[in-house]
């Protein structure tokens, strides 16, 4: 759900619908239900960062691959 402030300004989206379009919205909203509610939390968030699917531009960061053994 989001709200712009005004009457009727209440939006509805499914978790399928955000699914679909920004996958990463979904995991940045839960952390951020979960950091504290102060200057702290707010610097927290900003080091988030959180990419759709396997790839991402930290190649240094490589995690394994699930089932495959080195």
């Amino acid at each position: 759900m989001s709200y712009s402030g005004w009457k009727g300004g209440e939006r509805y989206r499914s978790v399928a619908e955000v699914r679909a379009k920004q996958p990463e919205k979904i995991i940045s909203h839960a952390v951020r239900g979960m950091i504290p509610k102060n200057r702290l939390g707010k610097v927290l968030l900003t080091k988030l960062k959180v990419y759709k699917g396997d790839q991402h531009p930290a190649f240094r960061q490589q995690p394994p691959i699930a089932g495959v053994a080195k």
